[in-house]
């Protein structure tokens, strides 16, 4: 039975970059497994933060795949991005991984996808995952509609999406870079 269920939601804001993640595993479509995991994690020195969404197992692995490529590209986060994506264009890795990251340093942010895709958010919002669009709707109107700062938008944007999301729920995480 796969085990599923989070939000990550990640906001770009006068120079802090904030993502947030809920703690909800689920397995299947009616059981909470646990409620205070962490998903959400700072990686290649403190320097990198990443959450991750989709199939446990598949999350672990495009995470670890990912910090691999920022340990041999000196954490170019960009090219250890497309390198990872590539990966799965030509063929190296066996399968495609049923998971997606964003991941963020002080200058970018990119989501990541198990199947090789790299997508850079137009507007410095994003999220992914079971609430991911809740949690979107309500980073993008707090951006525009409030002077708060990208913690407070993403955390808050996570409780937003806790309220409409039965995959999400209330236990959050948040790094800022």
């Amino acid at each position: 039975m796969e085990m599923r269920g989070t939000t990550i939601c990640a906001v770009k804001r006068n120079g802090m970059t904030a993502i947030a993640g809920d703690g909800q595993v689920t397995m299947g479509e009616s059981v909470i497994l646990k409620g205070n995991a962490i998903k959400v994690k700072r990686i290649y020195n403190d320097k990198v933060v990443i959450g991750f969404a989709g199939s446990v197992s598949d999350a672990f692995s495009l995470s670890e795949k990912f910090e691999e490529m920022l340990q041999k590209y000196s954490g170019n986060l960009m090219r250890s991005a497309v390198e990872l994506a590539e990966l799965w264009r030509s063929d190296k890795l066996p399968r495609k991984l049923d998971a997606l990251i964003i991941a963020a340093d002080k200058e970018s942010l990119y989501i990541i996808s198990g199947s090789g895709e790299v997508i850079e958010p137009e507007s410095g919002v994003c999220a992914i995952g079971s609430g991911g669009n809740y949690a979107l709707a309500a980073a993008r109107a707090l951006v525009v509609n409030t002077e708060l700062s990208a913690d407070d938008i993403a955390k808050k944007s996570l409780l937003i999406a806790s309220e409409l999301c039965v995959f999400t729920n209330d236990h959050i995480t948040v790094e800022v870079v």
